[in-house]
């Protein structure tokens, strides 16, 4: 498969502070790459560097080759055009995400007119509503015009995902797209997204701190601490031989049903 984003050495900088350590990372066409590790390490201020998302606070180094043209070297309006339609992100929380004052229908149809402005605006309600429909929300056409408030928190989630797949985007970017919902909640919208992966081929970039969540979607992870990559291998072989201690400590500290509850959770690192 022919590699769609290839990071070499990547760093990023806060002021005195270096919150990403010379990463090297590689994702190719329609493969999913969990990237794992604790709150902090460095996983989502990632994510937002491949699509130029952190500010001119932020010093950013290496190399981010997006099918082999370097991203940090490309002009805002390059970027633009990239952001949702080759590359698109699911962001953390759903509520904060989506405008409150603007009803969900028009908030999914801008994120196609944006890239596709010669569209009227009925074709954009239409297509908005078939990427509604093709996220199971119930009665698409006519919770069009409804608020982001009168929709559950995984309902909130499935807009976002529709949001970021009405380009058809090569890169689907999910940055704990899970974290906030119940677990009932939770396997759904991961079906769902398995689902349209296969659907539609996407390459996809998973991060979550959450390694077994991370195991029901991707087929390679990389576990991430402190800014530095400490181990990449194939899902199966991480989750059940891990070679690098901070991944055994991450597997450890989740809870099962045979954890004792007297007892405190695998210290991790």
């Amino acid at each position: 498969m022919a590699v769609l984003l290839d990071i070499r050495d990547l760093q990023i900088c806060f002021g005195t502070s270096e919150v990403v350590c010379g990463i090297d990372l590689q994702l190719a066409e329609g493969e999913v790459l969990g990237l794992v590790g604790e709150s902090g390490s460095g996983k989502s201020v990632t994510a937002l560097a491949i699509l130029g998302l952190l500010g001119k606070s932020a010093q950013v180094s290496g190399k981010i080759l997006w099918r082999g043209s370097d991203l940090l070297q490309q002009s805002q309006q390059a970027l633009r055009q990239l952001r949702g339609r080759e590359i698109a992100m699911i962001f953390q929380e759903p509520m904060t995400a989506l405008n409150p004052a603007m009803s969900i229908g028009h908030q999914v149809a801008e994120a196609f007119r944006a890239h596709f402005s010669s569209w009227t605006g009925r074709d954009a309600k239409r297509k908005a509503t078939a990427a509604l429909e093709a996220v199971a929300i119930p009665d698409a056409a006519r919770r069009y015009s409804d608020y982001p408030h009168q929709f559950s928190g995984g309902q909130r989630q499935r807009i976002l995902i529709a949001m970021a797949l009405i380009n058809r985007p090569r890169l689907l970017i999910a940055d704990e797209p899970t974290t906030a919902l119940d677990v009932t909640v939770q396997a759904q919208v991961l079906e769902l997204l398995r689902e349209l992966q296969r659907q539609h081929d996407l390459a996809m970039l998973f991060i979550s701190h959450d390694l077994a969540v991370v195991g029901q979607v991707a087929s390679r992870v990389a576990v991430m601490r402190a800014g530095q990559i400490v181990e990449t291998g194939p899902c199966a072989r991480l989750l059940t031989a891990p070679e690098h201690s901070y991944s055994r400590s991450l597997l450890a500290a989740v809870p099962t049903l045979r954890t004792d509850r007297g007892q405190p959770l695998a210290k991790v690192g």
